[in-house]
């Protein structure tokens, strides 16, 4: 698993999972200031905890954290 490394990229996901900062905020149990906050720096520090909570909210509404530091849309099981 690769975590989140920048705002930019924090940004980007939530854009590609269509949600807004509040969503994804109650989503990973954290202040809406702090998703703030961490989308305005270059590279994100924040507990361990937080940038996890963040990840899996952002991988439950289907975006991929890349190794290159962008993100995709999470591929979805063949049916």
């Amino acid at each position: 698993m690769y975590s989140l490394e920048s705002g930019p990229q924090l940004r980007a996901a939530r854009a590609m999972a269509g949600i807004d900062r509040q969503r994804l905020a109650n989503a990973a149990g954290v202040a809406v200031q702090t998703v703030r906050r961490l989308e305005g720096l270059d590279r994100i520090r924040a507990t361990t905890t937080t940038v996890e909570s963040l990840q899996r909210a952002l991988e439950a509404a289907g975006v991929e954290i890349l190794p290159s530091g962008g993100v995709r849309p999470r591929e979805q099981p063949a049916s």
